[in-house]
């Protein structure tokens, strides 16, 4: 019994270092995000380094993207002085304009149109293949937090100023 309470307690311990907390020490880089933004264009996360980049996994028939969306916008809103950056990622939404009219009027954040998922597939190793996801990545280019639920702005704010004022990032 004392070995199994043992194994228990080290199992726990590796899950919580698996958490989406912003571990320094661990953070790995963001994998290379490049595509064609929803209205034209396109995005480059490499061309962002220096700033702290959102970056939030959606589709228009996603209902908890619907009830994130103006809490995205208003963190957006609060925090782009500080030199954060938010993209969307419209995923496996096959129509093109029901994509651009879920964020039309709600978001003046970019989105890029990834019908097939294949931009998602580089953040799979840090757990977005469910949506909606959000990922929080620090001025070096590093994963520093994943959401994996809908965000409410009272909870992605301070994680995002947080990671902004981070010593040595700006």
């Amino acid at each position: 019994m004392a070995r199994l309470l043992a194994l228990l307690g080290v199992v726990l311990a590796l899950a919580a270092g698996c958490t989406s907390g912003p571990e320094e020490p661990g953070r790995r880089p963001a994998p290379a995000l490049t595509g064609e933004l929803l209205d034209g264009g396109t995005f480059d996360l490499a061309t962002h380094r220096g700033e702290v980049v959102v970056v939030n996994f959606w589709a228009s028939w996603c209902a908890p993207c619907r009830a994130e969306i103006g809490d995205l916008e208003a963190t957006y809103q609060a925090t782009k002085a500080r030199g954060v950056t938010f993209v969307g990622i419209n995923i496996r939404d096959p129509d093109r304009d029901k994509a651009r009219a879920f964020v039309e009027g709600r978001t003046t954040y970019p989105s890029l149109y990834d019908p097939s998922g294949r931009l998602s597939i580089g953040f799979a190793e840090f757990g977005t293949s469910a949506i909606p996801s959000t990922v929080v990545i620090d001025r070096q280019g590093r994963v520093a937090e994943v959401i994996r639920v809908a965000v409410r702005r009272a909870d992605l704010e301070p994680v995002v100023a947080r990671v902004a004022a981070e010593p040595g990032s700006q």
